[in-house]
């Protein structure tokens, strides 16, 4: 852990401040681990002058900390991965879904703050083994995601869809739960003041999802054009997570032979994953950016997961303020203002025009002590 009672210098950040859609500054002073606008009295020697593009700390809203390919990590590993996160400029995380005990992390002052969901909430052999509690009876949904809500920090993860191998050749992506478990389940975590966030990848799933309730969509490759106007009158916003969706190629190949009908829908979905990501852009949906790091992607992906959202054709500009400032209000992290915590990042040239800048941070800043 950090010495928090060890000297910190005061950080003159000169060229570009961009703190949100509106606010911009040429120069901006962290004093004592906070943000100022007003040059501090009596600066000593003791001062480190950073000069480039600066914006508020990267949020990763789809991230696993403390998870594995096979299931929860020891201390040392979660610490790789928060670290790893956290140099790539991700000083926020909202952790969707871990078996791990990481809740240790929050007394760790060089480590980004994580904001969790609790366990994957699932069915028996309907999901990654070792990742998630799974129900036996369906009807325990509501209960157990009242209990999942109070180890979370105000959410809870549903497995909505998965791969039903019950069916042989005809398996395919199937919904876990009926229409009245979700409702049940979702007016029991809005009773305790938690939102529920749920993986999906089929269409079956997503009108009973919308039903429901649910406050935000985990991958959302089955959501349809008729779907859109719900989820943008109730601000639904959905985290594309396209460096998983882009692994789905693979997936299908891997099923051809014993699961053809499965490897068929993924196959589609992975074909017309940009025109999805566009799709939901274009109709007003909010974007999350989420690498789903943990199990089959590595940590510290943000910057390959902005660019694969440009790629899909969303303005940089607009995909930097939805990992940066927006992510953040979405998660309930305050803005950079004046005598807040000093939490940004700093790059050679503006991300905004060229998403691959941000591949590259000059300098991170957490809690207003320079870590990278």
């Amino acid at each position: 852990m950090a010495d928090e009672t060890s000297p910190s210098p005061t950080i003159h950040l000169t060229g570009r401040i961009v703190l949100d859609d509106n606010r911009e500054v040429g120069d901006l002073w962290i004093h004592r681990g906070k943000v100022t606008l007003t040059r501090p009295a009596n600066l000593s020697l003791n001062t480190i002058t950073v000069d480039g593009w600066a914006i508020p700390g990267l949020t990763d809203a789809h991230c696993h900390v403390g998870l594995g390919g096979q299931g929860a990590v020891d201390r040392d590993t979660t610490r790789e991965q928060a670290l790893a996160d956290r140099d790539s400029g991700v000083l926020v995380i909202r952790d969707t879904g871990s078996p791990g005990e990481t809740r240790w992390v929050d007394d760790e002052i060089d480590l980004p703050r994580v904001i969790r969901s609790g366990r994957h909430i699932a069915r028996p052999k309907r999901y990654i083994q070792h990742y998630a509690l799974e129900l036996e009876d369906p009807d325990d949904l509501a209960t157990v995601v009242a209990e999942q809500a109070r180890h979370g920090d105000g959410w809870v993860k549903l497995i909505g869809d998965w791969i039903d191998r019950s069916d042989g050749p005809d398996s395919d992506l199937a919904p876990l739960w009926n229409r009245e478990q979700l409702v049940t389940a979702v007016n029991a975590a809005h009773r305790g003041c938690v939102r529920v966030t749920v993986h999906t990848f089929a269409t079956e799933a997503i009108d009973d999802l919308l039903h429901a309730g649910v406050d935000c969509i985990e991958h959302g490759t089955g959501i349809l054009p008729e779907h859109l106007d719900t989820l943008v009158s109730r601000g639904i916003p959905v985290t594309p997570t396209l460096l998983q969706i882009g692994q789905f190629e693979a997936i299908a190949t891997q099923g051809d032979e014993k699961y053809p009908k499965f490897a068929a829908r993924m196959r589609a979905l992975y074909q017309r994953r940009y025109e999805q990501v566009r799709m939901l852009h274009e109709a007003g949906v909010q974007l999350l950016i989420g690498t789903d790091a943990g199990g089959t992607i590595g940590h510290g992906a943000i910057a390959a997961e902005c660019a694969e959202l440009v790629a899909a054709g969303i303005p940089a500009r607009e995909v930097v303020a939805a990992a940066s400032w927006k992510g953040r209000r979405f998660v309930g992290v305050a803005d950079i203002i004046e005598g807040s915590s000093a939490d940004l990042v700093v790059y050679p040239e503006d991300p905004r025009r060229d998403i691959n800048v941000l591949a590259h941070p000059k300098a991170v800043i957490l809690r207003g002590r320079r870590v990278v």
